[in-house]
């Protein structure tokens, strides 16, 4: 499957579930329900991956946890906030280059229509 149309799926499996809890609850039970959701629509879903940090040949394991990978692929970033800030999108953008991944998806929970709170993060240095 080719990264747009699994990047859309995440995002039709993630309407349907901002659909049945709506805004305004912890990022922890949108993560568990969209976890519950993507499994069951037959898709490998890794949480709470540890992004490690590799600065001058060493490896510093304890640098950032991704909240999601999807088919070792999609790296997918929650929030349930009242307004994403420019950190947010750097957030993912590094876990993409740390994981060497091409393809994130930051996506708030917080919003009223989650539509508003999609945004695609795409690593341009990926080979």
């Amino acid at each position: 499957m080719d990264l747009n149309t699994l990047s859309g799926e995440i995002i039709s499996a993630s309407i349907f579930v901002h659909k049945n809890l709506g805004p305004g609850l912890l990022e922890s039970v949108y993560e568990s329900c969209l976890t519950y959701e993507l499994r069951d629509r037959g898709f490998k879903v890794e949480t709470q991956i540890v992004v490690p940090v590799v600065y001058r040949g060493m490896i510093f394991g304890d640098g950032f946890r991704a909240d999601m990978l999807v088919n070792e692929e999609v790296v997918v970033e929650l929030k349930s906030v009242e307004n994403l800030k420019p950190v947010h999108k750097k957030q993912v953008l590094t876990y993409l280059k740390l994981m060497d991944k091409r393809l994130g998806l930051l996506i708030n929970f917080g919003e009223v229509l989650l539509k508003d709170g999609v945004y695609r993060v795409v690593n341009q240095y990926k080979d």
